[in-house]
């Protein structure tokens, strides 16, 4: 029987790619929140990979938005098997002497504040999920300090600590991981990356390139998967952090 996999900021990019990786048999649920049109394609072609998909416009940045998303899932699903809290953005770049009260609160709610509320709405539809898992989305900015970035990187370093928390707080019953993303090239850095940074980075990679958003969508995938994996956050960078 197929799964029921809600994802959020599934419109564009890596949230987009996950939702074709995982078509196949599944139902996905495709969050969105002003991007409308790209998420109706996103849902093509699901569709077009043999899944059935869903749509729901909401605004995670507040506590209503999440309500919202996960009040759509149990009202026509009953139960979820997988979640995972794609959503998320840089916003605007800031030096550590210029950050700015009203984004930094922005770019928390973003990153931090909606993948733990939807987390904590989403227990009980889990609980009623066939070897039920959430993915989180956190950063390779939470390894290497991400200067300009450092507002971005700590809210990311809280879903990191989060998951890990959540992770043995929920098991046996339901588990929770992460992936860190590298510099992957998806519309997130059209606003934030010049591609003179994007160039930099590519030269600064063992591997000589930037990732692409299947390369997310494919280690999402495995940690769905594979059962025996819980609390870890696995890096998918090409070599640019190792530890």
């Amino acid at each position: 029987m197929g799964k029921i996999i809600l994802i959020t900021g599934a419109s564009t990019g890596i949230g987009a790619e996950t939702a074709v990786e995982l078509a196949k048999d599944n139902t996905i649920v495709i969050h969105y929140n002003a991007s409308e049109k790209p998420a109706k394609e996103t849902a093509k072609k699901v569709e077009e990979k043999g899944g059935k998909a869903a749509l729901v416009q909401a605004d995670l940045r507040t506590e209503a938005g999440c309500r919202k998303v996960v009040d759509f899932v149990s009202k026509n699903y009953g139960k979820l098997d997988v979640l995972v809290n794609n959503a998320g953005g840089l916003i605007q770049r800031m030096k550590v002497g210029e950050i700015q009260w009203d984004k930094m609160a922005e770019i928390f709610a973003l990153n931090s504040y909606s993948a733990i509320m939807m987390t904590s709405l989403c227990v009980p539809l889990l609980e009623k999920g066939e070897n039920p898992c959430v993915i989180n989305l956190s950063s390779i900015a939470i390894r290497h300090g991400a200067p300009t970035a450092t507002v971005y990187a700590a809210s990311k370093g809280a879903v990191d600590v989060f998951t890990r928390g959540a992770a043995k707080e929920l098991a046996p019953r339901i588990r929770v991981n992460a992936v860190a993303p590298g510099v992957i090239e998806t519309p997130f850095h059209e606003k934030v990356s010049n591609p003179q940074m994007l160039q930099s980075w590519r030269e600064n990679t063992p591997l000589k390139k930037n990732g692409q958003a299947y390369h997310i969508a494919s280690a999402i995938k495995f940690l769905i998967e594979n059962d025996f994996i819980t609390g870890e956050t696995i890096d998918v960078n090409g070599g640019l952090y190792m530890r």
